[in-house]
């Protein structure tokens, strides 16, 4: 995967460093299915493992699948 520098004025009032920008970037573009676990770990600078334990904090399911889609889909199995 190739990057690009990437460079965001945000207002002052906003109390976020450069690390936890990374982290929701990459858990936002996970969520979104813009990025494979791997590549948003890379964005987050963190391992897959220390992302996948981000992503529970930040309330981003590793899983893509709702509970009821899962349920349907065992259910047509």
């Amino acid at each position: 995967m190739q990057c690009i520098p990437l460079s965001i004025e945000m207002p002052e009032m906003v109390r976020v460093n450069e690390k936890e920008l990374k982290i929701l970037l990459a858990t936002k573009l996970y969520e979104m299915e813009m990025l494979s676990l791997g590549q948003a770990a890379k964005v987050a600078g963190l391992s897959k493992r220390a992302f996948i334990e981000v992503m529970g904090q930040y309330g981003v399911s590793l899983f893509s699948m709702s509970v009821d889609e899962l349920q349907q889909d065992i259910t047509n199995a």
